[in-house]
């Protein structure tokens, strides 16, 4: 997005900007999601290098767009049929300045460096913007969990944390789940560790099952506290959920829990997706059908129209933006939504739109829905839901304690409200009111480049 120069301390902010950028492209060719994920955060960050020299004097951009670490690693593995399969792990460490590194693991075939740094960048202001003391982190693996079996998973899973495990640790690293890595992939994950270590660190992982560690709600956590913002976001606007039409993209653990939120706040979700199609139901998504499918069979979102006949079927999962809605929520993957995509959806009438999955809107489509005056939530601050009740996981883990789910989703409310209150209160500050993308992005950075200040050049 274009920011407005209106004075010699924004030009020099810009050229600042633009000049710091071109260094991170020539570095990391050909790394499209980490170099987009990078201008967007950037370009946002201009007006407080205007108002504040300091940042600028210190060479904040240049150090904390480095990972401090990047770790790759090869995982071999035998499948059913005995033959050595390998993959490529990932860890990227970005940041420490406010906490351990904090941030999920992807099993996808498409993870490769690009992706999961943009990740961990990404997560570095996420993770400053829920309050908690966590640094920002990200890894994963090119391994496809669909259609392995189940001890293909555990060997590969095992595999991956017999490396992963020399670099983390309770106060080190504090990895979670993603994009193919669920409770069940924890719980290997976790297990190996106790196995190779002889400790029970319950704190070395997130997203564990509630027997040994882990937090009620973590598994709500992401897709509800989605929707609390929006709530938050669309209440400031004398509108809301009840009585709202909804399209939420993805079916896997963001989008039921976003779906399950929404219908309680008396909205109709009218479809869903996977990455072979989408479903649309004009009598409003059967969520029990969905969590059934997803979360037990493990089968394709297709199977839908079997047990509801009256619902329709698409190939393709980007025509979901075709339908009609007063509310959007990405909850899929990144760029789902392109700037087509977004004029589609200002066509329609949407409202609002929501990120629950990790930069699912191109920068062309964001410009489209500022342009238009569409709500539009970020998912650094919309999507911090997970990692905010991870880092609750963390204190319960900490003093051996577990808290009820009542007093968890609690204290997950109040931190998307504060999330969004911060957020709005930085876009005023920095000349931008009302554009979560500009006052997210500022609120988290000043968090993390303030303790890089106050530690000195490490």
């Amino acid at each position: 997005m274009e920011l407005v120069m209106n004075s010699e301390e924004m030009k020099a902010a810009q050229d600042y900007v633009n000049n710091v950028y071109e260094t991170v492209k020539k570095r990391n060719p050909n790394e499209d999601e980490f170099l987009q994920a990078v201008k967007e955060i950037f370009q946002s960050l201009v007006p407080v290098f205007a108002k504040s020299p300091k940042y600028m004097e210190h060479n904040i951009l240049e150090r904390i767009v480095e990972p401090e670490r990047l770790i790759t690693f090869r995982i071999p593995w035998v499948d059913d049929q005995g033959k050595v399969q390998v993959n490529r792990g990932f860890r990227v460490q970005f940041s420490s300045a406010i906490g351990p590194y904090k941030g999920g693991l992807r099993f996808h075939p498409t993870v490769n460096a690009s992706i999961i740094k943009f990740l961990g960048f990404e997560q570095i202001f996420k993770n400053a913007l829920t309050g908690q003391a966590i640094g920002g982190g990200k890894g994963g693996s090119d391994f496809n969990p669909r259609g392995k079996s189940e001890g293909e998973v555990m060997r590969f899973t095992q595999s991956f944390m017999t490396e992963l495990c020399k670099y983390i640790g309770p106060d080190t690293d504090v990895p979670a789940g993603d994009i193919g890595v669920g409770a069940r992939e924890i719980g290997y994950m976790f297990g190996q560790y106790k196995r190779l270590t002889g400790r029970f660190d319950a704190g070395v992982l997130t997203g564990k099952g509630v027997g040994y560690g882990g937090s009620l709600v973590r598994t709500e956590a992401t897709g509800y506290g989605t929707v609390y913002f929006v709530e938050e976001m669309l209440r400031d606007q004398g509108l809301t959920f009840s009585g709202s039409t909804v399209v939420i993209s993805g079916s896997g653990n963001v989008s039921i829990y976003a779906i399950d939120k929404a219908q309680e706040y008396g909205a109709k979700v009218l479809a869903c997706s996977d990455s072979d199609g989408y479903i649309y139901d004009e009598n409003g998504i059967c969520l029990d059908t969905v969590k059934r499918l997803k979360e037990v069979e493990r089968a394709r979102i297709s199977d839908y129209v079997k047990e509801h006949p009256h619902a329709q079927y698409f190939e393709g999962s980007t025509g979901i933006w075709t339908i009609p809605c007063d509310i959007a929520l990405p909850c899929a993957t990144q760029n789902e939504i392109n700037e087509q995509s977004a004029k589609t959806l200002v066509a329609n009438g949407v409202k609002a739109v929501g990120e629950g999955a990790n930069m699912p809107s191109t920068l062309e489509a964001i410009d489209v829905f500022l342009e238009n005056r569409v709500l539009f939530a970020p998912g650094k601050a919309a999507n911090a839901g997970g990692v905010a009740v991870s880092a609750l996981e963390m204190a319960q883990n900490s003093s051996r304690v577990s808290w009820s789910f009542e007093k968890v989703d609690r204290k997950l409310k109040h931190i998307m409200k504060d999330i969004y209150r911060n957020s709005i209160n930085a876009a005023e500050e920095y000349g931008y009111p009302g554009n979560l993308v500009v006052g997210s992005n500022v609120a988290g950075f000043l968090r993390v480049a303030d303790a890089m200040i106050m530690q000195g050049v490490v």
